[in-house]
């Protein structure tokens, strides 16, 4: 049980964000292509939460040219290279689904003043 232990707390990032459900986040992910890597930003809001330690994930929605996209990123993956904090969002809720089933204005998350 030991081995495990410190096998996953060696894969732990020392510098985890503070990423809150609601929040407006920027994800700056390295994506492979073949011999070449870039960085793609993905920019959302975080409506779950999942997991603790080595696997503990986030899932982030956004609407892309009409079409909702979600994407659940590992917190402590090497592939994710930053998340910037863009709005602090106002929730009482513990996961957003809600969001999925509304469109335009009503799908905002009020900022947290």
């Amino acid at each position: 049980m030991d081995l495990i232990k410190a096998f996953t707390n060696e894969q732990l990032k020392e510098t985890v964000p503070v990423i809150r459900i609601g929040d407006t986040v920027r994800i700056h992910n390295k994506i492979k292509e073949g011999t070449r890597e870039r960085i793609q930003l993905f920019e959302g809001t975080v409506i779950a939460k999942h997991g603790g330690g080595i696997s503990e994930t986030f899932t982030v929605r956004r609407v892309s040219y009409g079409c909702g996209v979600e994407k659940t990123f590992p917190i402590h993956s090497p592939n994710v290279e930053k998340v910037d904090i863009i709005r602090v969002g106002k929730v009482r809720r513990a996961k957003l689904y809600y969001l999925r089933g509304r469109v335009g204005k009503s799908s905002k998350v009020k900022e947290l003043i």
